[in-house]
């Protein structure tokens, strides 16, 4: 399943929204320095979805805030 997600870095607490274009709003309390903002989205997203984070991949978007996820 590939889906489209909205990184929000630096807020208070972490969140995902799903937004009414089907789009995900995913919200990080980590800063995108080292990767780190990516990896808690791959967290994020797994805990959301009940899957391992090993099954969620970056597919594109690595360096914006708008991203493609693959999810297996």
């Amino acid at each position: 399943m590939r889906i489209t997600v909205r990184v929000q870095t630096g807020a208070s607490r972490a969140s995902i929204t799903t937004l009414e274009d089907g789009t995900y709003r995913v919200a990080v309390h980590e800063h995108p320095e080292k990767g780190n903002a990516n990896e808690a989205v791959r967290k994020a997203l797994a805990n959301h979805f009940h899957t391992a984070p090993s099954r969620i991949s970056i597919i594109a978007g690595h360096a914006a805030r708008t991203k493609i996820i693959d999810i297996t």
